[in-house]
């Protein structure tokens, strides 16, 4: 039997010039300088529980291998998503991610396709997904030198609830006024290709290398008969479960299980583990050897839950509109 349990992880608070001063409905503590996300499940996060306290995520995936990250990882040493909260004052620069291929060829372990679920939007809230139909990348370049790159986004209005896929490739900036959990490949390999003028370098050249003209972003459609799944694709699945009730789930050991909480709390228990308390803000890693867990909400508890596609998955539905107005 695995040493391996749930394991509470305490995220890192990352600031950003775009970022916030106020974290709720996330989090309660008083921040000084803006903070624009909270990570969740990167190798420098440490575990808070259990034996294995002070501990990071990476540490423990170079020493329990498939046991922790399951068996459909790229990697047997490295954790496969990353998890986060992002909190926007204002806009992100203009990026873009590269995909496998791309991200190898530079030494990388792996691209970046990422799923952003709206928890909170103030009314005109944005996010730009790739360049308006027919532009080009040579007309994108002079629009960056010439300091208009916003004008040949596609810009999309955000209510919360949505659910937003980004492929690798495509250009996209997030808006101000949101509150966002983010699912990813585990990469931090970003290529800022236009930043309104803030003095933060660029990435043109390797950018506009990645970019993909034609991508399947957009906003994701809720399949039929799967009223808790948000989103599959090749990289990841997402899951938004609303308890009351107690509900044991198992573990199929292709695959770990993030569990983060978005409102309430709850415990998890699972055998032989002394049971751990989490609320909103927190997240747990569930390894691919924990054969089950039972999650117990304390009044209610409202999670995401993130794993790997078990068997061959394709990417999701998307639709992409436009509103009339820029922001």
């Amino acid at each position: 039997m695995s040493e391996l349990y749930p394991l509470l992880l305490i995220p890192i608070f990352d600031e950003r010039p775009w970022g916030v001063r106020d974290l709720q409905p996330i989090y309660t503590k008083v921040i000084k300088e803006p903070i624009g996300e909270s990570w969740l499940t990167w190798e420098d996060n440490r575990v808070a529980n259990g034996p294995f306290a002070g501990r990071t995520l990476g540490e423990l995936c170079r020493q329990y291998g498939r046991d922790l990250v399951g068996a459909a990882a790229p990697y047997e040493n490295r954790f496969p998503l990353l998890a986060k909260f992002l909190f926007t004052g204002s806009k992100l620069s203009v990026q873009v991610h590269p995909d496998d291929e791309q991200a190898r060829k530079s030494g990388q372990p792996c691209g970046k396709t990422e799923c952003w679920f709206a928890l909170a939007a103030k009314p005109g809230a944005q996010v730009a997904l790739g360049l308006k139909t027919g532009t080009t990348l040579e007309q994108f370049e002079q629009a960056i030198a010439d300091k208009r790159a916003e004008e040949l986004l596609n810009w999309v209005d955000v209510d919360a609830g949505d659910l937003l896929y980004v492929a690798a490739g495509t250009v996209h900036t997030i808006g101000g006024g949101l509150v966002l959990v983010e699912t990813q490949q585990a990469s931090d390999i970003t290529y800022r290709l236009y930043d309104y003028g803030r003095p933060r370098e660029l990435q043109i050249v390797e950018g506009l290398a990645a970019t993909k003209l034609h991508t399947n972003a957009g906003k994701v459609a809720q399949r039929a008969g799967e009223p808790d799944l948000l989103v599959q694709s090749p990289y990841f699945r997402v899951e938004k479960l609303s308890l009351r009730e107690p509900q044991y789930s198992e573990v199929n050991p292709a695959s770990p299980q993030i569990l983060v909480a978005i409102d309430g709390a709850g415990i998890v228990e699972s055998q032989g583990m002394v049971p751990t308390s989490f609320a909103t803000g927190d997240a747990v890693v569930i390894p691919a050897a924990v054969r089950g867990y039972t999650l117990r909400p304390q009044w209610e508890l409202e999670i995401m839950r993130m794993s790997l596609p078990l068997g061959a998955a394709t990417e999701p539905e998307t639709t992409l509109v436009s509103p009339v107005h820029l922001p």
